[in-house]
């Protein structure tokens, strides 16, 4: 019934209570002709979408996340949880795998930031795409490592796997929730552990989120470079703040967490919407100061 309701542009299908909105690149807009439905003809809906994931969306599971066919994920919120009644979040994949010279031909980056990011994938550094939600890092990201060289195996790993990369090696590994008895989770922690086993040329972090920071910080420091992972913040400057609150989340003091950053994370890549548009707005590098163990130094690193 959503997908309708979505062309080629569409990247996010948003469904409050009875009013559905959309962003085609130019930030929402709430879609006139979108039916009126009752809140249990929406609950019914949204329970139909995740089911079609093999979750289950009820009062004993209220929010689930879920991956359909092709990439799409779904979120859902049911009440009381939400107080605006049920909600349904769909992120869609793009329809063509994107590379670095799409993107710049599209104006999400110049011809001087790519330059820098396939000397970064070729000299195999380890790569840190921040930004908020919708800013494109999943597709930026997806572009940076079709460039990796086809001989090389990579193994991702995602809470909701999104990434469409353009490359003959790719593992993905995606998270697991507890069933309804509340066994048999596997998180992003264990999934990073099991991924070193798996003789990885390259470990990818859909998004560092929680306590699998130390796992991630801990691979990129023994040997498995040319790795990646996204990041939310809202600005390049924020970046630190919020790496030292996941660290904290896996018992990492911030000096512990700085050292690991600075000798495992070579390139930081911030990205921003400006007027709609997606676009990488920054790069640095972290270094460690006198007065904050850890900041980011705006401008390409040398």
């Amino acid at each position: 019934m959503l997908a309708e309701y979505a062309d080629e542009r569409t990247t996010d299908l948003l469904l409050t209570g009875p009013v559905l909105w959309t962003d085609r690149g130019d930030g929402l807009q709430r879609r006139g002709d979108w039916p009126v439905l009752d809140e249990a003809s929406v609950r019914e809906l949204a329970v139909r979408l995740v089911a079609r994931g093999g979750r289950h969306l009820d009062d004993g599971s209220p929010c689930v996340d879920v991956r359909l066919a092709d990439g799409i994920r779904v979120h859902a919120v049911l009440p009381p949880v939400s107080a605006t009644g049920t909600l349904v979040s769909v992120r869609l994949p793009a329809r063509r795998r994107w590379r670095l010279g799409d993107l710049t031909a599209a104006g999400s980056l110049d011809d001087g930031t790519a330059t820098v990011l396939l000397e970064a994938v070729r000299r195999r550094e380890n790569i840190l795409l921040t930004g908020g939600a919708g800013t494109g890092k999943t597709t930026l990201l997806a572009a940076i490592l079709a460039e990796v060289p086809a001989g090389e195996r990579i193994v991702t790993i995602e809470d909701v796997a999104e990434l469409r990369i353009d490359h003959p090696h790719v593992v993905a590994l995606e998270a697991r929730q507890a069933n309804s008895e509340g066994a048999g989770a596997l998180g992003l922690e264990r999934l990073v552990r099991e991924s070193l086993r798996m003789r990885p040329d390259r470990i990818v972090l859909g998004e560092c989120r929680g306590a699998e920071v130390r796992e991630l910080l801990a691979a990129l420091n023994t040997g498995h470079d040319g790795g990646a992972g996204t990041l939310h913040a809202s600005q390049l400057a924020d970046v630190p703040a919020r790496l030292e609150a996941l660290g904290a989340l896996a018992g990492m003091s911030p000096h512990a967490l700085a050292r690991q950053a600075v000798s495992g994370i070579d390139l930081v890549v911030h990205l921003d919407r400006e007027g709609g548009r997606r676009r990488v707005a920054a790069l640095g590098r972290f270094e460690l100061s006198a007065d904050a163990l850890l900041t980011v130094r705006p401008g390409v690193p040398e």
